[in-house]
């Protein structure tokens, strides 16, 4: 079954492919909607009215906040030296590791095919762009992009751009 009988979830999400999706001991808040092809693990938290899209990874140990896009194709982490074995060749269980949170704020957006390593935290209305690899705390408004990811701006200081060449021309003023 790909939406377990222990997870918790609120009024109104909406899950328009239920039989694509992989959730278990997780839980999802009022008016969130969930793409295809999604797994949210056990202990994982979704607030209310986020978008998650298709093919996104939501791990043990993260939280999402209120209002947060989650673009396709996200990953988020939860071990920073991840192993199948120990030294003696044993497989590892839940037993030999400790899932290190990861908290992304009320109103951020993560664009996709972003990756987000293990215990850091995305500010409130932060913008991580297509692709970037989190590799440190994002602070609240900043723009990020690249890998690593490195601050280029202030959503709050974002003018609408009219053409794909001012968009650039931008994003390369920025960078410096």
């Amino acid at each position: 079954m790909p939406i377990a009988g222990d997870v918790q979830l609120a009024a109104h999400v909406v899950i328009p492919q239920p039989s694509l999706v992989n959730l278990y001991g997780c839980s999802v808040g009022e008016g969130t909607k969930i793409g295809s092809f999604v797994e949210i693990q056990k202990n994982a938290r979704v607030g209310q009215r986020c978008k998650i899209s298709s093919h996104s990874f939501i791990c043990e140990g993260v939280t999402i906040e209120d209002e947060v896009f989650i673009g396709h194709g996200v990953i988020f982490t939860n071990d920073v030296y991840p192993r199948a074995a120990d030294e003696t060749g044993r497989m590892q269980t839940d037993a030999d590791w400790n899932v290190i949170p990861t908290h992304v704020k009320s109103r951020a957006a993560i664009g996709s095919h972003a990756t987000i390593l293990p215990g850091l935290t995305v500010g409130a209305g932060a913008l991580v762009g297509a692709g970037a690899v989190v590799t440190r705390d994002v602070p609240d408004f900043a723009i990020v992009i690249g890998v690593p990811a490195r601050v280029v701006g202030d959503v709050r200081k974002r003018v609408a751009p009219s053409t794909p060449e001012s968009t650039s021309q931008s994003i390369d003023r920025d960078c410096g």
